[in-house]
């Protein structure tokens, strides 16, 4: 346990640098306009959105199952826990959305820009919200259109960030699966997918830098527990004698 909880501290201190930087900086957001890079973080941000999210989920699952190479009944149980862990992570966070009830930076922006009490704009009904969000920007053309209809849908709440809670729970599961079997690549790639997406949603007016750091400590702490099972439940984590000896060949020959 004490194993798990070390590499995956490890790996959560990685995703909390670049929030915890903006946060003590006191960056303040604001509109960008047709910035190039804007689609490329949108896009980003697009992998973890319903309906990509589930093909990123499905992908990853089956990516983490060939790495381990479970056999069937121990393959089946990490899926479920895998599963397990990313929805519980989104039901927590929408528990505390509903309780906290912090609104996103773009609606304070419209507040401050186009007169829209945020608090009479949180009594409405989300789809009432998305149709406000469409009738004031319809002609604010320094907002590009896949950021105006991103806002459309995104009129929940800000705290804590679902999006980051996603993608950090991802990267730190690889870190505790994986690292074991010196997946380190694909360590790599998920850390800084996670942590794109969480710039990316500090960049696109949605969520504020604590609502990243809270949703990665969330993320933190489930992601010990799904370790945890699945060491429990599915057998050792480090990698069968042929493929450790295998590796430890490939690293001396290296």
């Amino acid at each position: 346990m004490l194993s798990i909880v070390v590499r995956t501290a490890a790996g959560a201190a990685l995703l909390l640098i670049m929030p915890l930087m903006v946060w003590i900086s006191d960056w303040r957001w604001q509109p960008e306009g047709n910035a190039w890079w804007l689609k490329s973080l949108f896009w980003l941000t697009e992998t973890v959105t319903q309906p990509w999210g589930i093909i990123t989920h499905g992908l990853l699952c089956a990516w983490f199952l060939w790495c381990l190479r479970f056999r069937l009944r121990a393959a089946i149980t990490l899926f479920v826990i895998l599963a397990a862990a990313i929805l519980l992570g989104q039901g927590i966070k929408s528990w505390i959305k509903n309780s906290v009830q912090e609104p996103r930076p773009f609606v304070i922006w419209l507040e401050k820009t186009h007169h829209i009490p945020v608090d009479e704009f949180y009594t409405l009904r989300r789809s009432e919200r998305g149709n406000i969000v469409k009738q004031q920007l319809a002609g604010q053309r320094d907002i590009p259109a896949f950021l105006r209809q991103h806002w459309q849908k995104e009129t929940g709440f800000a705290f804590p960030s679902g999006h980051t809670l996603f993608a950090a729970s991802w990267a730190l599961l690889a870190v505790g699966l994986l690292w074991p079997r010196r997946r380190y690549v694909t360590i790599a790639i998920l850390l800084v997918w996670a942590t794109g997406v969480m710039g990316s949603r500090m960049l696109l007016g949605m969520h504020w830098p604590r609502d990243l750091v809270f949703a990665t400590l969330i993320s933190w702490g489930l992601v010990i527990l799904a370790t945890w099972l699945a060491q429990r439940l599915c057998g050792s984590l480090a990698p069968p004698p042929a493929e450790a000896r295998e590796i430890a060949e490939r690293e001396q020959e290296g």
